[in-house]
């Protein structure tokens, strides 16, 4: 199943996008969520938190709209909604820590069928940092949307069992959106919500390392 198509980083982002409820606080992580900005559905208003302290983040600016001083965690520049404030990164991180932030979306390595999340360190990877702030983002958050790709580049399943790299929070995660499905985690195990397009319940789970509902 290789050659079967999947959804782009773009698709998973516009995917979880539309998961977010109108006015809510949303923290976005690394990776695939800062993609989120730019796939908001129209009518929809969301406040969007920048753990480098921006709350009222915008979209990525496009070209000539640049400007410096107003990028994204991953430096990239972004655009401002009305009434966007700025505040010390500090600051910021009291807020994911204290639960003021309503939704957090992150990126994941791996999680586990009970939600518990690794996303800070591929054991034996070059360039892994340290944990920096998920593991408050992912304790205060109200609800934890978790953005990857349903497996590695290799192939193996990034939904496992029991995670196996350096964990970032326990039983944390409540919804996975993936570039094959969208699984929820409940108290009676993961359920297959969504799957992508062309893709039937039974090819997902062979390429899931746990048991889908």
């Amino acid at each position: 199943m290789a050659d079967k198509a999947r959804l782009t980083r773009e698709q998973i982002a516009g995917r979880a996008a539309r998961e977010l409820p109108d006015g809510a606080y949303v923290h976005l992580g690394w990776g695939i969520p800062n993609l989120i900005a730019d796939h908001l559905p129209p009518g929809i208003s969301v406040y969007f938190h920048s753990e480098n302290g921006i709350l009222g983040m915008g979209r990525r600016a496009k070209a000539g709209e640049e400007d410096y001083d107003l990028v994204d965690a991953m430096k990239v520049p972004v655009t401002l909604a009305p009434g966007a404030s700025f505040f010390h990164q500090a600051d910021a991180h009291l807020m994911t820590r204290g639960g003021h932030v309503d939704v957090a979306v992150l990126g994941g390595f791996q999680v586990s069928e009970k939600g518990d999340l690794a996303n800070w360190k591929v054991p034996g990877a070059r360039g892994s940092g340290g944990i920096g702030g998920a593991m408050d983002i992912a304790a205060g958050a109200k609800v934890l949307i978790v953005c990857m790709e349903h497996t590695t580049k290799e192939g193996a399943p990034k939904i496992v069992q029991r995670c196996t790299y350096p964990l970032t929070g326990l039983a944390c995660v409540d919804v996975i959106v993936t570039d094959l499905a969208v699984i929820d985690v409940t108290a009676k195990g993961l359920v297959l919500r969504e799957a992508a397009p062309g893709w039937s319940k039974k090819e997902i789970q062979e390429q899931t390392g746990a048991t889908l509902l």
